[in-house]
């Protein structure tokens, strides 16, 4: 197996995919070994410009994180030196990979908890009290 790098792989079934890739010989072939693909969505703010990304598992019903892929079925495959991305894809493994605790639910002591409509008359009360600016 050869050394692993990041990539973008478009595969033809018109998905794209991020991932550690490593290629690999196996019967007189290349296959690729891709491990935790990802699919990577920009999050665009109400002004159009991006916000950010959102990072889902490529297939969502196992919980393999390491895949064979012949050549056959990518159109092409870009290495990424974007450490952002890269980053990304690390912080998401990582925290596949951790169990998540209960520990940070919502109680009392964290801050004062209220509902829609209690909040929604506190705000007007205190705008309507607050000094009024003149211009």
């Amino acid at each position: 197996m050869e050394d692993d790098f990041y990539a973008t792989l478009k595969l033809k079934s018109g998905e794209e995919i991020f991932a550690r890739v490593a290629a690999s010989e196996e019967e007189h072939r290349t296959m690729l070994v891709v491990h935790n693909p990802v699919l990577i969505a920009e999050v665009k703010g109400k002004r159009g410009g991006i916000i950010g990304y959102k990072i889902e598992p490529w297939l969502k019903t196992t919980k393999d994180d390491m895949f064979l892929m012949n050549l056959d079925n990518i159109i092409t495959m870009s290495e990424s030196n974007d450490i952002e991305m890269m980053v990304m894809h690390q912080q998401y493994v990582h925290d596949i990979g951790c169990p998540r605790n209960n520990s940070n639910k919502i109680n009392r002591r964290m801050g004062y908890i209220s509902n829609v409509n209690d909040a929604k008359e506190i705000l007007e009360k205190i705008y309507k009290n607050s000094p009024k600016k003149s211009s």
